[in-house]
């Protein structure tokens, strides 16, 4: 069938508009200040990944990324903030493990709040996978994680596991080990990181899971003794260090941070994001960035970044079931 002129015209020109909107959205996007919100305190990995990738965001965008702190209830202060902000791409998320264990660990308090996590955050990329590394005061007895176990099952609940908090990868870490080692320990949840590395110095708590990144530093300077690392296999950061399934088998845990933005954020935003992070990521200079922390990058789509965390989030809800882990 022939269409009039003008018929035909109309068609194209509304077939055109919502791809010309996309493209003039896209171009406008980096038009003001952008920030990440992140869950825990300065110093810790979320922290230090989250400024690694704003400041290359930053020189790309050519507008500041401003990293806001906003510490508590296991990253939900920071979830919620973004949750309730606008999806227009200006603010982000620092999305880890934590937030996939909170899904069960916290359940009761999500429905309470008719928030999810899967559904509310959209997934934009990955940043980093992290193995976390066992550290103990040098002063502590225990020179490998084979006397460490025996030391804690002649002593139980005496030693002190801290973590910056309920369902942070290190606690999970820690319950892990706990459960599958038949070992008992007191959990002792801190704000961040950087505060847990200063009572583990000052030996108010016997051991950290800690992630390599807030740590490595403490570890070659012998201000902090590394027993194994959580991973699989050894941490180019740390080849000197054992996993900790040499000690108990089956073992096997690692952290993850990844960049997640309100739902419904338009997808030409979330894709410039993705694009631009996975770029940052395969920049040389990043990857030695990251591989000096411990850390290797973690490129993908906003789609296999979504299964990831949906993946994770089903496993260990699995593991707190298992392990009678509660919420502090």
């Amino acid at each position: 069938m022939k269409l009039p002129r003008r018929k035909f015209l109309h068609l194209a020109a509304c077939a055109a508009f919502p791809a010309a909107s996309r493209i003039a959205r896209a171009d406008t996007y980096t038009s003001q200040p952008s920030r990440i919100i992140v869950g825990f305190g300065p110093g810790g990995a979320p922290d230090i990944l989250a400024r690694l990738m704003g400041q290359r965001l930053s020189e790309r965008f050519g507008h500041q990324i401003i990293v806001e702190n906003r510490p508590g209830a296991n990253g939900d202060i920071a979830n919620e903030t973004v949750v309730k902000a606008p999806p227009d791409g200006y603010t982000l998320l620092l999305v880890g493990l934590f937030a996939a264990v909170n899904a069960t660990l916290y359940a009761t308090l999500y429905e309470e709040k008719h928030y999810n996590f899967i559904r509310d955050i959209a997934p934009i990329a990955g940043i980093s996978r992290d193995p976390d590394v066992m550290v103990v005061n040098p002063a502590f007895p225990a020179k490998n994680a084979a006397e460490f176990i025996s030391y804690a099952k002649a002593n139980p609940g005496k030693i002190n596991m801290g973590s910056p908090g309920a369902g942070t990868s290190p606690h999970m870490a820690g319950e892990l080990f706990k459960f599958m080692a038949g070992v008992d320990m007191t959990h002792v949840a801190y704000r961040s990181s950087a505060q847990v590395i200063t009572d583990l110095l000052g030996g108010q708590v016997q051991v950290y899971f800690a992630p390599i990144s807030a740590s490595i530093e403490y570890v070659k300077s012998g201000k902090l003794r590394a027993l194994a690392v959580t991973t699989a296999t050894r941490a180019t950061a740390l080849p000197e260090v054992p996993p900790l399934g040499d000690f108990v088998p089956g073992y096997e845990m690692s952290a993850w941070f990844g960049i997640g933005a309100p739902k419904k954020t338009p997808a030409e935003i979330v894709d410039r994001l993705n694009k631009e992070i996975n770029a940052g990521l395969d920049d040389p200079g990043m990857a030695e960035r990251l591989a000096a922390l411990g850390s290797s990058a973690f490129p993908v789509s906003p789609g296999e970044f979504g299964q990831f965390v949906a993946n994770k989030t089903d496993k260990w809800a699995k593991v707190i079931k298992a392990a009678n882990i509660k919420p502090e």
